[in-house]
């Protein structure tokens, strides 16, 4: 959601700022604009849409200097318009800001400046933040950022440059990612990493309520009591290539077709020697005994990764296991104490809501265990336990590859408390971690019969309802599939528990309606099969998805399966699942959607 950029240094920053824009355009945004510091004063561009408008622009003017800022908006406050887009001004003209997040207060400071003879251009929080610098600048830049963060309720990143000191770029952080690059002679800011890779792989993070001074050759970090902070750097060791399409037409389809690779990265170093290890974590056969339940909270796909691991978990270790949304989680009262152990699932570390309820946990005693792809996030850093998905960047806004290595997790994590709790057996969890060990090699089976998907979705693409059905952790997946089809094909779709159709649902159903079934549990294939029968007796279309040794029964009543390769019940959301993203990824592809950056979304959802 949003991306900044900033540079100082020696070299022309527009180049610079329009580079690292485009690499953080997966974020999701409706404007851009940088601002350019020269001869004490602030050039500042910016324009709806997408930044190529921006980029066709610059070329016809000159925009020359070494220090800037720029920033994709994703509107939060105001339409998105020329005037609404960032970075913002302030009246004097020395002030320029880019800014994440809200400003939760910015309608009282906005009528004391105006009270003090400021005017405003645009309906955003952000503008409010210029001009309360401007109001309290007094010849020291640090000190006037220093000064009105005290004043600001909400979550903000901001990036802030003055004319008046043409030397200094000042960067603060609270509930939103904003990372230093260090480079020779010239340093960045970003909002994330894919901005400054091609720039340096040496950077650090900022913590919460935390401010940077950075100069050309040095970068100072100060605590909200003016302390200076100490900061180990890290060293990025993505293959840059990984961040780029590699001759894919979309990152998604890129990022689909990684999950092999993703998925045997994530397991492998868990697994050793038909025993589970959770990197430097230990669970003690105690604690898990003394857990009077799990919580698992997420929000989007990681929410879904949530609701399949509900099924595993409990099955595995005879725990009780809620599952809640974040945004729910915080305002529901959830009763939580030192016997509870809140799993926390999050792609960019950053996820506003998670973020929150995590912190929430954190007050009631419970400890935090985070699932996160981010070495360093903010709900890495705060958590008492984390386990990394080693998935690489995930640059497309529809998740894939972050989805399944979370899940992998989530298995890892239920043979694991399994053994300790000796609610399953010796046998059991050498069965499990073969099956585990066996999925990147069947995803990569299935991931070969691409083609055959893309001719399911040449016949449906125009469907203007779908609905999913399954039962168990099919119905969890149903609830993947239906998201991923809706948030890029933009068709309408709904997944719903196999059983409950004839409680209302199934009088949706009508000639040609589209219906995808998943039907993999062993235990209740007969009873999906019935209500695949019911759907197909009132005209619907049938798409299922099943193993590959049920073919004599399902092949009778679908229109067109999908056979998987089999494996334990359990893990078979590992498998359905990766014919959901290819059907969602080609119906979107032939309705001609913006794959990897679909309308009204972003990557990372900082803002609550």
């Amino acid at each position: 959601m949003c991306g900044i950029v900033g540079y100082i240094g020696k070299n022309q920053a527009a180049p610079f700022l329009l580079h690292g824009l485009e690499k953080l355009e997966y974020r999701g945004y409706d404007s851009s604009g940088i601002a350019i510091c020269s001869d004490n004063k602030i050039k500042l561009e910016k324009k709806k849409g997408r930044l190529q408008i921006l980029c066709d622009k610059i070329k016809d003017i000159n925009v020359s200097g070494t220090i800037g800022i720029g920033h994709t908006r994703w509107a939060t406050h105001g339409k998105p318009s020329d005037v609404n887009a960032h970075p913002h001004l302030s009246q004097s003209g020395k002030i320029a800001i880019v800014h994440n997040g809200i400003i939760e207060n910015y309608i009282t400071l906005k009528n004391f400046l105006i009270d003090k003879g400021y005017n405003f251009l645009s309906d955003t929080d952000t503008e409010v933040v210029a001009q309360l610098i401007d109001y309290l600048y007094n010849g020291n830049i640090f000190d006037a950022v220093n000064e009105a963060i005290k004043k600001l309720e909400g979550s903000y990143a901001l990036a802030v440059l003055c004319g008046d000191e043409p030397d200094k770029l000042i960067a603060v952080k609270k509930d939103n990612p904003l990372i230093i690059g260090l480079g020779d002679n010239e340093n960045y800011i970003a909002s994330d990493v894919p901005a400054i890779l091609s720039r340096t792989r040496n950077i650090f993070r900022l913590n919460d309520n935390e401010v940077a001074l950075i100069t050309v050759n040095d970068v100072k970090i100060y605590n909200n009591n003016g302390e200076e902070q100490n900061r180990n750097v890290t060293h990025v060791d993505w293959d840059v290539d990984s961040a780029e399409k590699g001759g894919y037409e979309h990152f998604m389809l890129k990022e689909i077709m990684e999950q092999p690779k993703a998925i045997k990265a994530t397991i492998a170093s868990r697994i050793a020697e038909d025993k589970i290890r959770l990197d430097d974590i230990e669970f003690s056969k105690e604690y898990l005994q003394n857990l009077n339940k799990i919580c698992i909270v997420a929000c989007g796909s990681a929410y879904h990764v949530g609701c399949v691991a509900k099924y595993v978990i409990e099955k595995l270790t005879r725990k009780p296991v809620e599952v809640d949304i974040a945004s729910e989680f915080r305002y529901r009262n959830p009763i939580i104490d030192k016997n509870t152990l809140v799993i926390v699932v999050s792609q960019s570390g950053e996820t506003a809501d998670t973020f929150a309820a995590l912190k929430e946990a954190k007050k009631m005693g419970a400890k935090v265990l985070s699932i996160v792809n981010v070495v360093g996030s903010s709900i890495a850093n705060e958590s008492d336990y984390v386990l990394y998905t080693w998935a690489g960047p995930e640059v497309a806004v529809a998740t894939t590859k972050a989805y399944s290595t979370q899940l992998s997790l989530m298995y890892i994590l239920g043979i694991y408390m399994g053994e300790k709790l000796g609610t399953i057996s010796q046998e059991d969890v050498k069965n499990y971690i073969d099956s585990l060990s066996q999925i990147p090699q069947q995803v990569e089976e299935i991931l070969k019969s691409k083609d055959d998907i893309y001719e399911i979705a040449k016949k449906y693409y125009n469907s203007q309802n779908v609905f999913f059905i399954g039962r168990n952790v099919d119905y969890a997946v149903c609830m993947e599939g239906s998201l991923k089809l809706k948030e890029i094909s933009y068709i309408h779709s709904e997944a719903y528990a196999a059983g409950e159709l004839k409680h209302g649902t199934i009088s949706l159903i009508e000639d040609g309606t589209l219906v995808v079934s998943i039907a993999t549990q062993d235990n209740l294939f007969d009873k999906t099969v019935s209500n695949i029968r019911e759907v197909k007796s009132r005209g619907a279309s049938i798409i299922s998805i099943t193993a590959d040794n049920k073919k004599d029964k399902i092949s009778q009543i679908s229109d067109l399966p999908i056979y998987l390769p089999k494996t334990c019940d359990i893990m078979t959301p590992s498998l359905s699942v990766i014919p959901l993203q290819l059907l969602s990824y080609y119906i979107a592809l032939l309705r001609e959607c913006d794959i990897d950056k679909p309308r009204n979304l972003a990557k990372s959802v900082t803002v609550e």
